[in-house]
């Protein structure tokens, strides 16, 4: 027998050992990508109620690591050896862990803000010594505009392990303004001379009153803390017309 037909013998050989394995192989392939892209649309379905960005990251991040799976399933069935493929994968997915460490715990407070929802976009909050409204809750940060025109950017890692703030929540939020007077000022002409003028301003609420207090006694002074409760968005402007009503008020004294 010649050297050609010698190949030509073993490549016959391997076709008819190996082709029943690439044919299954492709038709794995082809079958599970279709399974997989279906899967990746029930599992958006699945999350409806979740914000749009989550829903396409996570939908994204299913169908790599399916895809991933697979291929490594039908590199197995033609006989390529996986298990260096894997602990490369291993590896690799180990190192982009530890770079991204910070990065991950930011996601995974988003995933814990979206899902439990201490606050909603619309709503004023104060976490991490800032306070503003939130604008958008994305999958890294959420961002806040503040009533000074800021834009605020907060890490979800952060907030979602600090302490929050949500003034918006019960639908009202507390104007306080501590003034210290003579010690001499009656209290109650106090209350029948401002409390009037402060209900006329239609952005503080009827429920709960305002109110008059005293906060603390001091030799020659009484320190006195006017309160009114507004709505959340209206807190900073309810603030500043209360100084100035009172200012005036307190001139007539």
């Amino acid at each position: 027998m010649s050297q050609i037909e010698t190949y030509y013998e073993s490549i016959k050989l391997l076709v008819l050992n190996y082709l029943p394995s690439l044919v299954m192989a492709l038709v794995v392939l082809v079958v599970g990508w279709w399974v997989i892209g279906r899967i990746g649309k029930a599992a958006s379905i699945g999350m409806g109620k979740m914000d749009e960005s989550l829903r396409s990251f996570l939908r994204s991040m299913i169908t790599i690591v399916l895809k991933v799976l697979l291929l490594i399933s039908v590199a197995g069935m033609i006989g390529i050896q996986t298990t260096s493929f894997i602990a490369i994968i291993g590896a690799a997915g180990l190192a982009v862990g530890l770079a991204l460490q910070g990065t991950l715990a930011n996601f995974a407070g988003g995933v814990l803000i979206l899902m439990f929802k201490p606050y909603k976009v619309g709503e004023v909050i104060e976490t991490l010594g800032k306070i503003g409204t939130v604008k958008e809750i994305q999958i890294f940060n959420t961002v806040l505009n503040s009533s000074k025109g800021e834009t605020i950017i907060l890490p979800n890692g952060a907030v979602s392990n600090g302490t929050i703030v949500n003034f918006t929540h019960l639908g009202k939020a507390l104007a306080e303004i501590v003034v210290d007077l003579p010690g001499s000022t009656n209290i109650e002409d106090l209350r029948k001379l401002i409390l009037p003028e402060i209900m006329l301003n239609t952005e503080i609420l009827s429920d709960p009153l305002p109110v008059i207090s005293v906060l603390a006694l001091k030799p020659g002074i009484v320190t006195v803390s006017f309160q009114a409760f507004s709505r959340p968005e209206n807190q900073g402007a309810v603030s500043g017309w209360m100084i100035e009503t009172i200012k005036k008020e307190l001139d007539k004294l």
